[in-house]
């Protein structure tokens, strides 16, 4: 895409504009300014949805008892288990186990603590899903 071709159709940064990369008049690739265009909005908001649709079937596997709220805060934050491990400090494996209810259910305070800590809620958010 040529430069002075960048959509700038909506403002769906809210004001703000995005860097795209373009080519130039010479052409090399230069920043230009962007504040979006339609066909992103649309992609934008099918992967919102399909992301929302993914997190209520983990929302109902919690509450059904097949996953552990884990899953849960996991996914709402976008997290995989490779990062969550990382970020808490706890082995991916430990991690994967502690995705089972009956595991998480005996989990120590001070592992729900690292997990809260990691996933930027309470201990007490940590272990429920919104009804």
């Amino acid at each position: 895409m040529k430069a002075n071709e960048v959509p700038q159709d909506i403002t769906y940064y809210e004001g703000k504009k995005r860097a795209c990369y373009a080519l130039n008049d010479e052409g090399k690739y230069v920043i230009v300014p962007s504040s979006g265009w339609d066909v992103e909005a649309v992609v934008n908001g099918l992967a919102v949805d399909e992301m929302a649709a993914s997190l209520e079937v983990t929302r109902q596997a919690v509450l059904a008892g097949s996953k552990s709220p884990l899953c849960y805060h996991m996914e709402l934050r976008q997290m995989t288990p490779e990062i969550l491990a990382k970020t808490a400090g706890i082995a991916k494996f430990r991690l994967k186990r502690h995705l089972r209810p009956e595991i998480f259910a005996k989990l120590k305070t001070s592992v729900l603590d690292r997990y809260a800590q990691a996933l930027a809620v309470t201990r007490k958010e940590l272990k429920t899903v919104p009804t």
